[in-house]
């Protein structure tokens, strides 16, 4: 565990100021739970109905939760949704860092389930959150009954030259001059040109005011996975510059076991609002069929 905050002058009041604009954004009720785990206080959205099915969402890496949570709003509909602040990542939960090379994140998942009594649980989670997910299919398979992975990390990377040449040099650039031109080369590049308004503030104000988590999630073996039998679906994008389809397919096809499907879909790392009714579709398919 990596001691000390992820925060630079003021910037917790302002992230979470976005957080808590973000959550007015939504029309149904939400609670707000703090669970004490091994490794921090861990601050979690719960919505639906509490007789539904669980279904954990696990946030992208560098943002806040209640904005990948979005992605995923017809879920709450049907299912209990548990959302949790991942330790050390932007928002309410402690800021110390947690390695995701190990069984730490699957340690983290375990409390909370056992906090909320829940056995086994649907997973989702898109980028860095998807990651999360392959660290507890790694260590706690049993705990895992089916598993969405949007855009994952933990499988393959992009190729560095390009994320070096299209986000790390603007990235440079941004937090030098603070200007909307190098900001708005990011997220064009990370959403192919259709990210909204309020997340590029919301990153914008990541970048200035956060201390990045530079560390991808473990690139999971196919040994790893020996033991993971769960339904998984995943969904990627041709166009993103993470995570890219092309880099994921086979691997992903020879390293987990139960891979139901792999969606492909024209988009870049965020979906935009069409590609999410689209994911939605899928995964609410997948569900019914295997949860």
């Amino acid at each position: 565990m990596v001691k000390g905050t992820i925060y630079k002058g003021n910037g917790k009041s302002l992230i979470t100021q976005h957080y808590d604009n973000y959550l007015k954004s939504f029309d149904f009720d939400i609670e707000q739970i703090y669970v004490d785990t091994t490794y921090g206080k861990t601050h979690v959205l719960a919505a639906g109905p509490p007789e539904g099915k669980p279904i954990f969402i696990f946030q992208g890496g560098n943002c806040i939760n209640p904005m990948t949570l979005s992605w995923f709003l017809p879920l709450v509909e049907k299912y209990r949704v548990y959302a949790p602040d991942t330790i050390g990542h932007p928002g309410y939960s402690d800021a110390s860092r947690i390695s995701a090379k190990d069984n730490s994140f699957a340690q983290w998942i375990k409390e909370l389930m056992d906090y909320f009594n829940i056995d086994s649980s649907a997973f989702v989670g898109p980028s860095y959150g998807a990651g999360i997910i392959l660290r507890l299919a790694t260590f706690m398979p049993e705990r895992i009954d089916c598993s969405v992975l949007v855009s994952p990390a933990g499988i393959r990377l992009s190729s560095k030259m390009r994320m070096i040449k299209d986000i790390l040099l603007p990235l440079v650039l941004f937090k030098s001059t603070s200007s909307q031109k190098h900001l708005n080369k990011i997220t064009d590049t990370m959403s192919d040109s259709s990210m909204k308004e309020i997340d590029k503030k919301v990153i914008g104000d990541v970048f200035k005011y956060i201390r990045l988590e530079q560390e991808m999630p473990k690139l999971t073996t196919k040994e790893e996975l020996l033991h993971y039998h769960s339904p998984t679906l995943i969904i990627a994008g041709k166009k993103d510059i993470f995570f890219p389809e092309n880099k994921l397919n086979n691997v992903a096809r020879e390293i987990i076991p139960n891979l139901t499907a792999f969606k492909t879909y024209d988009m870049g790392h965020f979906p935009s609002e069409r590609h999410l009714r689209k994911i939605n579709n899928d995964i609410a398919g997948f569900l019914n069929d295997y949860y």
